[in-house]
């Protein structure tokens, strides 16, 4: 089993390393039913409970499939889902553009945030969600308006701990005005780390978790993409387009080595090096298979002295990866 960690100042303790299940909904290639609900179980075999989801992931089968996976097993996860991004054609959202070629509708209006809600706790089969989410601000509703609603929910005992995606630093503090937020996520890795500049000594200010989502930089960091298939969502991320993925591949093949050089794998450099980074983060990486699991949950166990973590920021400083983020 991995260690635990707090989740921010008051919260309570969950794996250290979370499981991203937005893995199992074809994003990254066709899933088995099965294998996918297998795959959650095992992650909660390791202790990684920390299990994250969100409403827009495969149009709400993600939280199914999790629901599925915890039914008889509730005590074991600490459920954390999402809601704002607008799937469904009927409701309403504003447009807001990724820098992924795509744009996305998000709503953030109070009647939106307590309808996704009880659609979520349905979906997932639970009476109360652990950790909830804004996936992303609203650019037309105030971030004050969005979690007073989410707030509402909390105090009528539908929600545990509340939490932000994808949000500034000042987007925080006005909204750890109107209620505590517990975690905030946002990428973070080698592969994207503007984290560290305004948005972490903020959070580590106001005594919130960091959740880092993409921690191996959508697979990158595993060493192991060397091209995508043709129905592969990251054709779409500027950093595998055109010849960015071949000068990325080269630009990081001394982290590529240095893992070698430890008798680790790349993934497990990757996650260790964030571990290291603080007590108050904790990555949710995700993966299709129950193997890639056990890799992962190994990598809690790599330590890396002060001199390692120096040599990682030589050869993998901020801004190394070629090509735009998402924002």
């Amino acid at each position: 089993m991995i260690e635990k960690r707090q989740l921010g100042n008051k919260g309570p303790e969950v794996g250290c390393l979370g499981y991203g299940a937005m893995a199992l909904e074809g994003y990254y290639g066709a899933v088995d039913e099965a294998d996918a609900i297998a795959t959650i179980q095992h992650a909660l075999d390791l202790g990684m409970d920390f299990i994250d989801s969100a409403d827009a992931y495969g149009e709400g089968h993600n939280e199914l499939l999790i629901a599925k996976a915890i039914k008889a097993r509730r005590d074991d996860a600490f459920i954390c889902t999402k809601f704002g991004i607008v799937y469904d054609a009927n409701d309403a959202g504003t447009d807001m553009e990724t820098g992924w070629g795509v744009s996305l509708r998000i709503n953030g209006a109070p009647g939106y945030v307590k309808k996704s809600l009880q659609l979520s706790r349905s979906r997932l089969g639970v009476d109360v969600i652990d950790l909830w989410y804004a996936h992303y601000p609203d650019p037309s509703i105030p971030i004050e308006d969005t979690v007073g609603a989410m707030a509402e929910c909390v105090q009528a005992g539908d929600v545990r701990y509340l939490g932000l995606c994808n949000v500034s630093a000042e987007e925080v503090r006005r909204a750890n005005e109107v209620h505590p937020i517990a975690a905030v996520q946002f990428e973070y890795s080698l592969w994207r780390r503007e984290v560290e500049t305004t948005l972490l000594p903020t959070l580590r200010e106001l005594g919130i978790a960091l959740i880092p989502w993409s921690p191996l930089g959508g697979g990158f960091l595993t060493g192991e993409v060397k091209q995508l298939a043709a129905d592969d969502f990251r054709h779409n991320n500027p950093r595998y387009a055109g010849a960015n993925l071949d000068i990325n591949r080269d630009r990081f093949a001394p982290l590529m080595q240095l893992a070698k050089d430890f008798r680790i794998t790349p993934a497990q450099l990757a996650l260790s090096w964030l571990l290291h980074q603080g007590e108050d983060i904790i990555p949710v990486p995700g993966t299709r298979k129950a193997e890639r699991l056990d890799e992962n949950a190994a990598s809690a166990n790599v330590q890396l002295d002060a001199e390692t973590l120096e040599q990682i920021d030589r050869i993998a400083p901020a801004g190394l990866a070629e090509g735009a983020t998402l924002v």
